[in-house]
């Protein structure tokens, strides 16, 4: 029996079901379920929320979001190995569970998420945890469908998350985070924590969504980010020359010999509704 529920301890869950993290997948397994309760916890209560998680493995930050109360659990998985260890939390939580296989890059969330706001929890595979963060951040329609995010990275991608200007770590995700959400970094989990261990620290980074971020076009943010961080050792004149340059910088009231990372949120939304 578990620290947390009535099911067996997961490296028993591992063994019984011949399951080994997968490179190519980006898998890490967390199998201290005490330290994927404190995971859920950052959420918030979770008392008859509908939660949803990607890449739950072999399930266990599902059990400590099952735990805390969450009245609907909708889990993505794309490998198929896992799905019989989830189906066994399944019954142990019967009616809570919906487990869906399949690629989360491919996954319509907002669909998923019904009329009513979710909160989305995980440990995200180190191969696409950016691009879904990216896709969360940049829903057509603001406030979003989700009521927060609580999510696993690599170390130096939480630090790029909540990065602000005149910090090393400050580039596109940090400008995209900082315009829509309130991010911080909620703590550091050791390599050792995993099975297998990775290489680097990994942290946990809590969103929540801006009632009232400022107006810009999220894809005219996105090409003023890109430009101007893939050039980030240049001054701006030059870094977002593609996109109009000195006479856009002018429009924008921008001083043309700045660099990226002197830029504040605000001053890239200005730069963003500049484009004509």
């Amino acid at each position: 029996m578990s620290a947390i529920d009535d099911l067996p301890p997961l490296r028993d869950v591992l063994a019984a079901h011949e399951l080994n993290a997968k490179k190519a997948l980006g898998q890490n397994f967390l199998l201290d379920l005490n330290l994927t309760q404190k995971i859920a916890r950052n959420a918030g209560s979770l008392e008859g929320a509908h939660v949803i998680e990607v890449g739950p493995g072999p399930g266990g930050l599902t059990r400590a979001i099952l735990s805390l109360g969450a009245a609907r659990l909708t889990v993505i998985e794309r490998d198929e190995r896992c799905l019989p260890a989830l189906r066994e939390i399944g019954e142990r939580y019967p009616g809570r569970l919906e487990i869906i296989e399949g690629d989360a890059l491919k996954v319509d969330f907002a669909t998923l998420a019904g009329d009513a706001p979710v909160k989305i929890i995980a440990n995200l595979p180190y191969n696409v945890g950016t691009q879904l963060l990216v896709n969360w951040l940049l829903p057509g329609s603001w406030p979003p469908y989700w009521q927060s995010l609580t999510l696993m990275f690599q170390k130096e991608v939480a630090q790029r998350i909540v990065a602000g200007p005149g910090d090393g770590h400050y580039g596109r995700l940090g400008v995209l985070a900082g315009w829509r959400t309130e991010a911080r970094i909620a703590f550091d989990v050791p390599p050792q924590a995993f099975t297998p261990p990775p290489k680097v620290t990994s942290s946990v980074v809590h969103l929540t969504p801006r009632e009232a971020p400022l107006a810009v076009a999220a894809e005219a943010l996105e090409r003023v980010t890109q430009a101007a961080f893939g050039q980030r050792r240049k001054m701006l004149r030059q870094s977002v020359k593609s996109l109009g340059g000195e006479a856009l910088l002018e429009r924008a009231g921008i001083d043309p010999t700045r660099r990226a990372e002197t830029l504040s949120v605000a001053e890239f939304c200005a730069l963003a509704n500049a484009i004509g």
